[in-house]
């Protein structure tokens, strides 16, 4: 049996590297191009049924999960931009919980987040590859995070990808549904 701590964070929770290298930041750059592919092997062969699963007890379902990426990943791709054209702006969070709950988040065909994250991890990974030093430096201001750079946002939704992946291909490890490289 696993315990509650590992069923909410399947790959241990984020934390910000001391020392973000260019390296490192090219590696968290991939993850985030590569996501959208991950993501649909996780969830290609899973039934209705199964979508409608929560990936542990009190949970999301494996479809709120998959919209709630799209959502979040949105909203980080927002933040970025805003980070890269305005001078230190404070950006607004949202509700997730909320957002999961709205019938576009809990009942909709994941189909839709599934084509979503992948245009939007196309143009939001060649957006990231480009950036120079400077740009990466720069700041949003979090109303709960405080301060965090454009390269914490890329470390950090990198991980939230991953994250996200592995409470879905777990879940299907655990209950045997199907069998799934994780990264």
């Amino acid at each position: 049996m696993h315990n509650l701590e590992e069923l909410r964070y399947p790959i241990g929770r984020f934390e910000m590297p001391a020392d973000f290298s260019d390296a490192a930041y090219d590696a968290a750059v991939d993850s985030i191009r590569r996501l959208p592919v991950l993501l649909s092997s996780a969830t290609k062969e899973l039934t209705d049924e199964q979508l409608k699963t929560p990936y542990r007890p009190g949970g999301w379902t494996v479809r709120q999960v998959v919209h709630h990426i799209a959502d979040s990943h949105i909203n980080a791709y927002v933040r970025v931009k805003w980070a890269l054209t305005e001078n230190l702006p404070t950006i607004k969070t949202y509700d997730e919980v909320e957002w999961a709950n709205l019938f576009d988040g809990s009942a909709a065909d994941i189909d839709v987040s599934l084509r979503l994250v992948d245009a939007l991890h196309r143009r939001w990974s060649m957006l990231l590859a480009e950036l120079s030093e400077g740009q990466r430096s720069r700041t949003i201001t979090h109303p709960e995070w405080g301060a965090v750079t454009v390269d914490y946002l890329v470390a950090q939704y990198a991980w939230h990808g991953k994250h996200h992946v592995a409470h879905i291909t777990s879940l299907s490890a655990r209950r045997g549904w199907v069998s799934i490289e994780q990264e």
